[in-house]
């Protein structure tokens, strides 16, 4: 009889996945690993003995748990895994797929909603950080109808406030990890830039780019996509993550100066293709840049450092982002908070053979 694993398949911000119980999975990573490679049907382009969709962005999955931090309600832990590519990588973490663990927790009994409003402390265990997400629960049930609309999805949604503490040195345990703000490689200034996921950001002009260009256009330039994939494993090196030819972490983002009435523009790579909208963990990244004097992203935007709301076009439209700046430091974050959504699309068992 084949192995089954009990699964909801959420739609979490603009990424899609099933949710897990990290009871029901080993606690060894490559045997976890290969329970995961199953679920997703990896190493076929359509995954079709899986419910990945032969894409970065739906070939997700979070595994929810009791909390083992005791600020935290449930651990989440991501895995990103591959599609053609028999891999699965732990070392980032999804801040879209976030957005649908507080719902699952409440949903599977991890965690009790009260009235009105719901908030769950995330520990996530990839990086160890600490996330508040709040949901709608009239009646004590998880409200998935609304009308907030975020760029990247075509259904609008009941909004999930996600407020990140501690951005700073999610893997590397600095904010820059090279000790700089500006590192030049292959003649390019780069910011190398670790907060909520480890980036190297560049001024999407210094490789000849304006910034606007489409995901389609800048994956179809091999030449520029193999630059940048240099320029990343150099940035791996000098962040002291080592080899990073085999993690997608850390992520290039293209910056350039905002075109419609926006903070700034990216191009989010994740990392061998340009993301279609933006990560989460990716924007808070670039709004960190932002409020950090000297880097490659705050030298775009003017006088604008001093802001606490940030608005960031990407190829799908833009994303908002909060920050609330420490009190006795307001170059370096406390918090940063964005709306996102969640729809729940299926509950059922996974049969693994």
């Amino acid at each position: 009889m084949s192995q089954t694993l009990s699964c909801m398949i959420m739609r979490g911000g603009t990424s899609r996945g099933p949710y897990l119980q990290i009871a029901d999975l080993p606690q060894d990573r490559e045997a976890c690993s290969e329970v995961l490679l199953k679920v997703m049907g990896s190493g076929h382009e359509l995954q079709l003995d899986g419910i990945g969709g032969g894409n970065s962005l739906t070939s997700k999955v979070a595994m929810v748990g009791p909390s083992t931090h005791p600020d935290a309600d449930v651990d989440y832990l991501f895995a990103q895994v591959g599609i053609l590519e028999k891999k699965v990588d732990f070392s980032p973490n999804c801040g879209n797929m976030l957005s649908g663990v507080a719902p699952y927790a409440i949903e599977t009994g991890l965690f009790p909603a009260a009235q009105g409003k719901t908030t769950v402390r995330i520990h996530n265990l990839n990086t160890g950080k600490i996330i508040h997400a709040t949901v709608l629960t009239p009646n004590g049930q998880v409200q998935y109808d609304g009308d907030t609309i975020i760029s990247g999805t075509n259904s609008p949604g009941a909004p999930i406030e996600l407020t990140f503490l501690n951005v700073e040195g999610s893997k590397t345990g600095k904010l820059l990890p090279t000790g700089k703000l500006i590192n030049v490689i292959d003649s390019i200034e780069v910011t190398c830039l670790d907060a909520a996921t480890p980036v190297v950001l560049i001024n999407a002009q210094d490789l000849n780019k304006t910034g606007s260009e489409s995901p389609a256009e800048l994956d179809s330039d091999i030449e520029f996509m193999a630059r940048l994939e240099n320029i990343r494993l150099q940035a791996g090196e000098l962040m002291g993550m080592g080899d990073v030819s085999n993690s997608v972490i850390p992520k290039p983002i293209l910056v350039s100066p905002a075109l419609h009435g926006g903070t700034i523009t990216a191009r989010y790579f994740v990392p061998h293709k340009c993301h279609k909208a933006l990560a989460v963990t990716g924007s808070i990244a670039i709004v960190t840049a932002c409020c950090t004097p000297g880097t490659v992203a705050s030298k775009l935007i003017d006088a604008q450092e001093a802001s606490s709301v940030f608005v960031l076009e990407h190829p799908s439209g833009t994303i908002e982002l909060s920050a609330r700046r420490k009190e006795n430091d307001p170059s370096a974050l406390d918090s940063v908070s964005l709306i996102r959504t969640a729809k729940k699309i299926l509950l059922g068992n996974i049969y693994l053979s």
